[in-house]
């Protein structure tokens, strides 16, 4: 009797985990019935398969056609920069913009960073973008409504960038082609003028894990250490180091407008070299006070090529104070140090310069070139003309470019941040035109000229 019970309980305890292990598993249907998961609606239908067997790839550039009589805006443009992958500033007529540049921030994409800070897959981006419009038989901009709208920064504008291949091509839309190619992350990308085609594109390029989506490394990302080398090996090599973590030392010179201007003496040759170091927003506290003015510091960070400006710098540089002698961070070696001024002249400024390498190979360079972001100064320039920056809402609003000829009659060519007299009224060229002056910089470039850049009043002295 007692066995009968015993084997009655056993085979409903049976019974019982068997219906239980059927409701926990939703792949094994319960009392024969169909299954109830919820069927695949028109609009999921349109994406990507998640499934390798049932994927089919679409090109959703070539689908996406530019309606050229919609109410948008659309402006035919050139390129005047290129800046990364999101970004390009492009020149325009003066109807468009008030000073002929527009300032793109490609809408619906964020691409990794590759200028003031690098990023894995930024390069790639940034030059999957230049490639694009680089080649293209026409470039095209588009407003996502009837007007032009501006970013967050009120600096840049919000287009849509089209190009055209060849001449006798259909349109193509460069925003949709980097999410399609898995170059760029969402930004507010369903919420726009191509909204669901952005977003089956991005869905396409997850399934496919493209590029950022693949969980691959970035073969044009630098995950080493960094490489120790010393300011004359940038300045010289910097395309070499380009995209790579390097840790050199200098003397911190100046610091203006986010970014420091670091440099070094060279024994051999007599000269000093430099860099312009970007600081970003990832510092605070000690680790900016290891980069004041007058410390000798160990940086750490990785080189790039800035395009606004035409020259490379040093960015993405980390300080954790919880490990000070990490050699990933920056580092103070000593303080009260001066900058150089290094006394030039105009003809030196602009003449050449030979270096001769170990292996007894010479290299002449533009003297200005070699010392590039490194401080000088020069006596006796006449100012003959000047030039002011008068876009209002411009940070440069003010800034002047001061054109001067030596007592020899070189040219040289100093610009000036925007400076301001102690009522805060703005200094004007017609201040120094005429006058001979003594000044100290940083040496800089723009628009392949290269200048003597000054920063505040007591950079300048009026001698007569």
């Amino acid at each position: 009797m007692k066995g009968s019970k015993f084997f009655t309980l056993l085979l409903a305890l049976i019974l019982l985990a068997g219906l239980t292990a059927c409701q926990k598993d939703p792949a094994v249907p319960t009392g024969g019935q169909e299954s109830t998961a919820p069927a695949v609606t028109e609009t999921e239908a349109a994406q990507p398969s998640q499934t390798e067997s049932a994927f089919v790839y679409t090109d959703y550039v070539g689908q996406l056609k530019l309606d050229e009589r919609s109410s948008t805006l659309k402006q035919t443009v050139t390129v005047k920069t290129y800046v990364d992958g999101d970004t390009t500033h492009f020149f325009v007529p003066e109807s468009v913009a008030e000073n002929g540049v527009l300032k793109a921030r490609y809408l619906a994409v964020n691409t990794p960073e590759s200028t003031g800070k690098v990023e894995e897959w930024g390069k790639t981006a940034s030059n999957f973008t230049r490639s694009k419009l680089s080649t293209a038989a026409a470039i095209l901009v588009e407003s996502d409504d009837g007007n032009w709208n501006v970013d967050s920064t009120g600096g840049r504008w919000l287009v849509w960038v089209w190009y055209k291949p060849t001449a006798d091509a259909d349109w193509r839309n460069l925003n949709v082609e980097l999410l399609q190619n898995g170059l760029a992350i969402a930004s507010s990308s369903a919420n726009n003028r191509y909204g669901s085609i952005c977003t089956a594109a991005i869905a396409q390029a997850k399934t496919m894990k493209l590029a950022i989506y693949s969980g691959e490394k970035d073969p044009d990302f630098y995950y080493g250490d960094a490489r120790e080398i010393t300011l004359k090996e940038l300045r010289l090599k910097a395309a070499d180091f380009n995209g790579d973590k390097v840790a050199f030392e200098g003397v911190v010179t100046r610091n203006y407008n986010n970014s420091i201007y670091v440099e070094d003496l060279d024994p051999e040759t007599g000269l000093y070299f430099g860099m312009t170091v970007y600081l970003g927003y990832g510092l605070s506290g000690e680790g900016l006070e290891i980069l004041n003015v007058g410390n000798r510091a160990r940086i750490v960070g990785t080189v790039s090529y800035y395009e606004a400006g035409g020259t490379y710098q040093v960015s993405g540089l980390t300080y954790r104070a919880m490990k000070p002698n990490d050699p990933g961070n920056i580092q103070k070696i000593s303080e009260g140090n001066a900058a150089a001024y290094v006394p030039t002249d105009p003809a030196t400024f602009n003449g050449r310069f030979t270096i001769v390498d170990e292996d007894g190979t010479s290299q002449v360079y533009n003297y200005a070139e070699l010392v590039m972001d490194t401080s000088i100064s020069m006596q006796g320039l006449r100012v003959v003309s000047f030039e002011t920056t008068t876009k209002e809402d411009s940070s440069s609003y003010g800034a002047m470019t001061l054109m001067c000829v030596g007592e020899d009659g070189t040219a040289v060519q100093l610009r000036t941040s925007p400076l301001r007299h102690e009522d805060g009224s703005l200094v004007t060229g017609s201040e120094y035109k005429g006058h001979t002056l003594d000044v100290q910089g940083i040496v800089g470039v723009f628009n392949g000229n290269y200048q003597i850049k000054l920063f505040t009043l007591n950079d300048i002295t009026i001698v007569n």
